[in-house]
């Protein structure tokens, strides 16, 4: 049996993937451990798994004014990942000590897993739990070449200087939570490249979600902007709103808000906010999804053969919302200038429109073929055995 360390960020949407390939690991017997905060680890994990506690700045989820886009991503790195990489280093360093993995899994944008296990010459595999870093900062070279100079500067601090490839994408292999059917066309890449398809582990149901509000004989639509845009939704989430009351008697909608953004919102018939929705359960019982174009949520989504409905707002968002529509399974709006009208047509189109459900139902059969995450634990055991 190996022994397994996976690096991950404060950041549900990248340690939920994880978790997944983690479990399966473990279920087979190998040895797993984590390094990142325990607190968020372990209430996404259930605990099943030992944590080396990471110091490290918490990723920033909101964006100064006027940064779009892929701009955004270089704020990212520059504010969040670049500093957190500083800091988890020594502790990351102290975890590979003390639990002697065979294998280090770093997160594609947790780059202190990477650097530290090529300084000590311990193979190491990527988690890519989103698409935008592979495809890299599409149509803004100035970006993408200032994110690999803030990488060089890292592995000059605490990596192998004498390396040459990118440490994003690791030299042994990158699990990609995706296919090819959905990410397209993508640069070639030195890293042998594992399209796993989305893996999906045990999620938390919700015993007080009212499913009898769902009626049978009206189609449901989810809309939800995940859980670190705050207040940046409320112009947008209010629309939508009035998109479906607009509709009335013909589509429902459940609003997924946890800012709280639409508490002023009369209840009614149609509509139904809550702070918190089991999204994974949810899915299976909604006919399409207005979404921010995060990767979790886009792949759950296209897991179930979901038409989608993306407004994406910043960092790899742009990058997720192109693969959709260029995989024919949704529509796409801008955010910041949409309106009730357009938001209702495109929820028209996610419900009605044959070529969009055939679109969705064909990435969804890519992803259930390409394994999820016995396929990532499979490859991560081929590169343990050839350690």
């Amino acid at each position: 049996m190996s022994r397994f360390l996976f690096t991950v960020p404060p950041l549900a949407g990248h340690i939920n993937p994880a978790a997944a390939v983690a479990a399966e690991l473990g279920a087979r017997g190998h040895g797993v451990a984590w390094a990142g905060r325990p607190a968020l680890i372990d209430r996404l994990t259930g605990g099943a798994f030992p944590v080396h506690a990471c110091a490290g700045p918490d990723v920033p989820g909101e964006r100064p004014p006027g940064i779009r886009g892929l701009e955004a991503l270089k704020f990212l790195w520059e504010a969040g990942f670049g500093p957190l990489a500083e800091a988890m280093a020594p502790d990351v360093e102290a975890a590979v000590r003390a639990f002697r993995p065979d294998v280090v899994v770093a997160d594609q944008q947790t780059v202190a897993g990477a650097l530290v296990a090529e300084r000590l010459g311990l193979p190491y595999a990527t988690s890519c739990t989103t698409t935008g870093e592979l495809l890299g900062a599409a149509g803004l070279p100035k970006v993408e070449e200032w994110i690999l100079e803030l990488l060089n500067g890292l592995r000059a601090r605490f990596g192998d200087p004498a390396a040459r490839h990118d440490p994003r994408f690791s030299p042994w292999l990158t699990l990609v939570y995706s296919t090819p059917e959905l990410v397209g066309a993508h640069p070639a890449r030195e890293s042998p490249l594992s399209f796993v398809g989305p893996a999906f582990g045990d999620r938390p149901g919700a015993d007080d979600f009212p499913w009898e509000w769902l009626a049978e004989d009206v189609p449901v639509v989810l809309v939800s902007l995940g859980t670190v845009n705050g207040g940046a939704g409320a112009r947008f989430l209010a629309e939508c709103v009035a998109a479906v009351r607009a509709r009335a008697g013909a589509v429902r909608a459940v609003f997924a808000d946890p800012a709280g953004v639409l508490d002023g919102e009369e209840p009614g018939p149609d509509v139904l906010v809550l702070r918190s929705v089991p999204q994974t359960q949810l899915l299976g019982r909604v006919r399409a999804v207005v979404c921010h174009a995060g990767h979790n949520t886009v792949t759950e989504a296209l897991w179930h053969g979901l038409p989608l409905v993306v407004a994406p707002i910043r960092d790899d968002q742009p990058v997720v919302a192109g693969q959709v529509t260029e995989a024919g399974a949704g529509v796409r709006l801008r955010f910041g200038r949409v309106d009730r009208e357009r938001i209702g047509a495109a929820i028209d189109a996610a419900l009605g429109d044959p070529g969009l459900a055939a679109g969705a139902r064909r990435v969804a059969a890519s992803f259930r073929a390409a394994g999820g995450a016995g396929a990532a634990a499979d490859s991560l055991e081929k590169l343990a055995a050839g350690a």
